[in-house]
């Protein structure tokens, strides 16, 4: 299951807090030491700033929080990439031109070569993985010096139970005793293992969805034996259009397939019809906007993310998360 703030596997991390404040100074001295020298611009909200660490043998991972909604702008990293899970909030990056949303539970890559700026929304958490240019350069081959690239973006949905896997276990092998006797030997594969991840799956930062649709039709029907193409190009055109009138042509367009094939692999990998998906991602839209901003009117974000007759509206949100939007307002800002 996907991790929230409150999952125990989370309690490891807890353990080790490297601050806890509601002094903006404290936060940007500790996030600067250690993620990235950055200005950060605080927005709305009150400072509940915190921050989790465990570290492994190449490999840091953190719990990062501010409370409020902050505009970071750190420098161009050196040395490590950032792969940031937003477990509550949602937050914006603009990393190298390049726009990513991160809703709630999804992935993104940062490894910004020129200029980056973050935008959270209050209280927003994220997950960080602090991943080292070596570890890379390691896995493939390469020699101490040379580039390794990974473009900044989102990881497909279609892998973000693999990731959370991984995740789940790096909090697992934090919480093991000493005394366990975990073996070096294993924690290094585990650690070239996750690096092999990031790199076989990494995000393309130059193709624009359109064009890695229509690459996947040109290449034929055995593009289409698993689909994991096709519904990376259909989730990136829906993530950059939820607030867009769209069309089931218009998905399948994006895709590169046809309304049929379309139709058979959102039921293959998402137990649904097309519409449906689009809909369900929309909610989740609503419910990520409810729980960080208090002040957010129900029916004005309903209707920003294309939800016209509010009637339907409140029944579909009802059937997807078993409450009412505004009990999801309330239980998010008590």
């Amino acid at each position: 299951m996907p991790l929230s703030p409150k999952a125990q596997a989370l309690s490891a991390l807890y353990r080790n807090c490297v601050f806890r404040s509601d002094t903006r100074s404290d936060a940007h001295e500790h996030v600067a030491r250690e993620l990235s020298d950055h200005v950060v611009t605080w927005k709305q909200g009150a400072p509940d700033a915190a921050l989790y660490k465990g570290e492994l043998n190449q490999l840091r991972i953190y719990s990062l929080r501010y409370g409020a909604q902050v505009e970071v702008t750190p420098q161009p990293f050196e040395g490590f990439t950032l792969v940031h899970t937003s477990l509550a909030g949602g937050a914006e990056f603009m990393c190298d031109g390049r726009s990513i949303h991160v809703a709630e539970g999804r992935t993104a890559v940062l490894a910004p070569k020129k200029n980056c700026r973050l935008r959270w929304l209050a209280g927003t958490q994220q997950l960080i993985v602090r991943v080292p240019d070596s570890l890379l350069r390691d896995v493939t081959g390469e020699l101490q010096g040379d580039i390794v690239e990974l473009n900044a973006g989102l990881l497909p949905r279609a892998l973000a139970s693999q990731w959370d896997l991984i995740t789940q276990s790096l909090l697992n092998i934090l919480s093991m005793p000493q005394e366990a006797g975990l073996r070096a030997a294993w924690l290094e594969h585990f650690e070239r293992n996750l690096a092999l991840f990031l790199l076989a799956h990494r995000p393309d930062a130059t193709s624009p969805i359109e064009d890695r649709a229509q690459s996947s039709k040109n290449q034929g029907n055995d593009v289409h034996a698993n689909g994991i193409r096709e519904m990376d190009a259909l989730l990136a055109y829906i993530d950059s259009r939820l607030c867009a009138p769209i069309s089931l042509e218009d998905l399948a367009r994006a895709a590169g397939v046809s309304v049929r094939t379309l139709n058979m692999l959102c039921h293959r990998h998402h137990g649904l019809p097309p519409m449906e998906l689009l809909r369900n991602l929309r909610l989740d839209a609503v419910r990520a906007r409810l729980l960080t901003d208090a002040s957010a009117s129900i029916t004005e974000t309903a209707l920003a993310f294309g939800f016209g007759h509010l009637g339907r509206f409140s029944a579909y949100y009802a059937a997807r998360f078993h409450e009412l939007p505004r009990d999801t307002q309330r239980r998010g800002h008590t």
